[in-house]
């Protein structure tokens, strides 16, 4: 598959490298053309000089033909602006934009792109946001068998309690991230537009939950 970056500072030239050694095609976008020196002589992706929320040199850098694509640039105005021309010019499913400004990304979640703010930033965590592997366990115990993981919920169950997805899943919902900031689950709680369920499972049990989430929730 193929993924653009924009921004190839540390956090730019880490996921890139990362996307690449997974074997997919990587093109990495950056204002100044020293900053690909991050990447290492071993990168075998495309470098663009630009502006990442240029539509030429979106296009340069294979937006038209991009599976993903992440803004992790410096600057909050430039990667959320990136992130939605990617989004509503290209019509990039998967995009994840990097957001320093807290009540920013909050917004910024409301309008349907996910944000990843700066002091919980990791690589892994940007991947899990543009890979299509679904759920992926984010913490396991020491026998392997149970994991708390981030699954995806079809859109249908907003609206919907907790406890609906608990029910449906037999899984049990460890905590839930709302506007960038985690919450653990009450039994009143609802779920709302850009919430992201963090659930407690056995692990030979996650693809047949991650199924059931995918679908609606029953109607009674």
């Amino acid at each position: 598959m193929h993924f653009v970056i924009m921004g190839c500072g540390r956090v730019g030239s880490t996921l890139a490298r990362m996307l690449s050694s997974h074997g997919h095609d990587v093109a990495i976008i950056d204002a100044d053309a020293s900053a690909f020196r991050r990447l290492g002589t071993s990168f075998e992706g495309q470098t663009v000089t630009g502006m990442g929320f240029d539509r030429d040199t979106l296009i340069a850098a294979g937006i038209k033909g991009a599976y993903a694509f992440a803004a992790v640039s410096s600057g909050d105005n430039s990667n959320i602006l990136a992130a939605r021309v990617a989004r509503e010019t290209f019509g990039v499913e998967h995009v994840a934009a990097r957001i320093y400004d807290p009540q920013r990304a909050a917004v910024y979640q409301r309008l349907g792109i996910p944000t990843v703010a700066t002091v919980k930033w990791t690589a892994d965590q940007m991947i899990q946001r543009l890979l299509p592997s679904g759920a992926m366990p984010e913490l396991t115990d020491p026998s392997g068998k149970v994991v708390i993981a981030e699954v995806p919920l079809a859109e249908q169950w907003i609206g919907h309690p907790l406890t609906a997805v608990e029910e449906r899943t037999g899984a049990r919902v460890a905590y839930v991230t709302r506007l960038g900031q985690g919450e653990l689950p009450r039994p009143d709680m609802v779920i709302q537009q850009g919430d992201l369920l963090h659930l407690a499972l056995m692990r030979d049990d996650l693809a047949r939950v991650e199924r059931l989430c995918d679908l609606p929730p029953m109607v009674h």
